[in-house]
Order: structure tokens, then sequence, then C-alpha cells
């Protein structure tokens, strides 16, 4: 068969199978990579690389065992095998258990809910979470307590998480004056918040590998600089030596600014990131349709 023969082959094989392809298909394709994407996610936000990293040695290991015909540790590592599905649904116990509530929190909004319905109620619980800290930082600020905020985006943080104590609990004034009130465990850490709530406390975060900043920032001021490095998180820091409010994202830092201030700065990075993140093409195709049916309706 020469080169043109395999050519042609290859071009109706491919035909037959473009012709036969159902929206059954696609909804599968999708299906199955909405699945890894959710995996990926999952090992992203969790110390499942390391895990990764033992079933390779697991694999390599049964590989040496059946080449040199070890028949007991064979028997053991086939036994192991073939339970692995069950293995990893303990071991991520908690980790599907808190993915299950998040989708539950939000209604599935991040996978089948892309109205503008949904996208006001979001923004308005982010809205009230601004509120609710820019009062505690007000507080903290005018007692000069210390304290470190990271607010998540699209990088996630879950290795800095794991660093502290998990929390997960709505952001309120009460909960962040509690974590950053001073002798307290959590006191010297980062609190991190994702969407509306404290995921964490007391976390540890990488200090800016910048030698050229202002001498007078202190330790918190430069982790903040530091974890806006490395991620497009926003930062804000209250000083425990003057009290004044900054903020840093981007490895860029905004200091002494005002309550109201910081309020608006948060509402733009936060609401405004979170919309573009919901609004999705198909969202605003969603949108498209209501609203031309509205208007007929009207009509």
């Amino acid at each position: 068969m020469g080169y043109f023969d395999q050519i042609k082959d290859f071009v109706v094989q491919a035909g037959g199978v473009i012709t036969s392809f159902r929206v059954s298909d696609l909804l599968d394709i999708l299906l199955v990579a909405f699945v890894f994407y959710s995996a990926v996610k999952l090992v992203r936000e969790t110390r499942a690389i390391q895990l990764f990293k033992g079933i390779i040695l697991f694999i390599v290991a049964y590989i040496f065992i059946s080449l040199f015909q070890m028949q007991a540790s064979a028997y053991l590592f086939h036994t192991i095998a073939s339970n692995a599905l069950v293995i990893l649904i303990i071991i991520f116990a908690p980790e599907i258990r808190h993915a299950l509530e998040s989708m539950g929190r939000s209604g599935l909004s991040g996978v089948v809910s892309f109205g503008k319905r949904e996208r006001e109620k979001n923004a308005e619980q982010l809205n009230n979470m601004i509120t609710e800290v820019c009062r505690s930082v007000s507080s903290m600020s005018e007692k000069k307590i210390g304290a470190l905020i990271v607010f998540e985006r699209r990088t996630l943080l879950g290795s800095i998480i794991e660093t502290g104590t998990v929390v997960d609990a709505a952001a309120s004034q009460e909960l962040i004056g509690t974590i950053f009130f001073p002798k307290t465990p959590l006191h010297d850490g980062a609190a991190i918040i994702r969407n509306d709530r404290v995921l964490a406390a007391g976390c540890i975060l990488p200090l800016t590998k910048n030698t050229g900043i202002n001498k007078e920032l202190g330790t918190r001021h430069r982790a903040a600089l530091g974890i806006s490095e490395e991620s497009d998180a926003v930062v804000v820091v209250v000083s425990e030596e003057t009290g004044y409010i900054s903020i840093v994202k981007q490895g860029a830092i905004t200091r002494d600014i005002t309550a109201s201030e910081l309020r608006e700065k948060l509402q733009s990075d936060l609401i405004e990131n979170f919309e573009s993140r919901k609004s999705s093409w198909f969202g605003r195709l969603v949108d498209r349709v209501k609203a031309k049916r509205n208007g007929g309706d009207n009509a």
C-alpha cells in the first residue's frame, strides 16, 4: 500500500467517524472532560500530588516484583491494586464531601446555572462578604491589630490552605476579628477567603523575593507581596505598628487607604472578577435568548 493510499484510507475512516458522530457523543466527551477537570482541580487543592507520586512508586515496585517473580509480594500488590478505587474514595473522603457541599451551596451554579439571576445572587453574597471584611478591617485598624487577609481568585491556593487550620465558615466581622485577636493561636498567619467563605486561618505565605522594597515594610507586608507575585490573589494588610490599611495585588502595594477606598477596590477586583468567570459565552447566549423571548412576549 502506497503513501497516498494510506492517506486515502485515513480520510475515509475520519469521514466515517464524523458522519456517525452524534449529539450524545459530544455530551459524553464534555462529561468526561468535566470529570477530568474536576479531578485535576481536586489534585491542585489538596496533597493529592504527593499521593500520585506514591502511586508511581507503587507501579514501579509492582513492575520490579513481577520481573523477579516475587510471588508473595505480587499477591499483596495485586490485592491492593484490585481495590484501588475503594482505597482512593476512602483517602479522598473529606475532599469529596467538601466538593459536594460546595456544589450544594452554589446550586451547581458553576456547572449548569449561568443565568443573570444566579450571577446577581453570587455578587450579592460577595458584596456582603466585602462589607463584613471592611468593617472588621476598620475596627482592627483603629485598635492597631495586625491582620493579613488573602482573597483567592482564579489561582487556587490549596497548597497555602494546607499550611493553616481549616475554618470553612461564612466571612463575618466577628469571625475575622476573633481570628486576628492578639495572642490567639491563628493571629500571626493569613486568613484565606474563597468566594464568601473563610476557608482557613493561620496560613503561611511565601515572602517576596524583591529586595528593593521599602525597608519599613514588615513580615505581613512582605508575605502579602510574596503571594501576590505567585498568584492573582488580592491581599489586605493591617499594620500592627501604625494601623494603616494596605491592599496588595500583582506584586504592587497601595498603603494607607481608608475603609471606603478598600471597599471600592475589593468590589472592583472581586465582584467584577467573579462575574467575568461566571459570564461564559453560554451564559451570555442564554441571557440573549431570554431577552428575545421576553421581547417577543411583550410585543
